[in-house]
């Protein structure tokens, strides 16, 4: 981290690091609080052609961090990591895919957009954690979003669907390499 990014970068990691460790023992509701509000404070938004000069490129945690900047995806990811990493289950958590309006409610005007969501149990409404607005909320008090697929490193679902319809690694090749190359990175969840 010292090497690529410099020290400022390297004591956010630690912070990220530090935060972890203290949030073990908290409940998932507290875990996630805590997790989105830490990257709600350590990233500011960045577009992928701004930040990577690429259309779409999706980050690791430690390269988001690194640069301090990220798109929706790069938040969502992190957030996602960083929950796995406080043993949070696979199943109780998907980055979802979706439409956003913009322009305000009597818009109809979209946007693609990532955001993860939590499901406290199999049925459950999830929470939703977002890089547009810092607090979390029920996806039904999110009606500017629309969900188009989700998917965790276990599945891929898509028309409200309950069973995955294929497998995430093999569909997504963005997703694969953000998967192997934190593992690489060092980052264990």
């Amino acid at each position: 981290m010292n090497q690529q990014f410099g020290p400022t970068r390297l004591a956010v990691a630690r912070s990220w690091q530090s935060m972890l460790v203290q949030s073990q023992n908290k409940t998932e509701q507290q875990k996630i609080l805590i997790v989105n509000d830490f990257f709600a404070r350590n990233l500011r938004y960045r577009t992928d052609i701004q930040l990577w000069q690429q259309k779409d490129y999706w980050a690791t945690p430690l390269e988001t961090l690194g640069k301090g900047l990220g798109d929706c995806e790069d938040y969502a990811i992190a957030k996602y990591i960083s929950l796995r990493a406080l043993g949070i289950d696979d199943n109780k958590l998907r980055l979802i895919y979706v439409k956003a309006q913009i322009g305000g409610p009597r818009s109809n005007r979209t946007q693609a957009h990532m955001v993860l969501g939590y499901f406290a149990s199999a049925n459950a409404q999830p929470l939703i954690l977002d890089s547009l607005i810092t607090k979390v909320l029920p996806a039904a008090k999110r009606t500017d979003l629309s969900p188009v697929f989700s998917f965790n490193s276990q599945g891929l679902w898509a028309n409200n669907s309950t069973k995955s319809v294929a497998n995430p690694t093999a569909r997504l090749s963005r997703w694969r390499r953000i998967l192997e190359q934190t593992q690489q990175e060092g980052v264990i969840w």
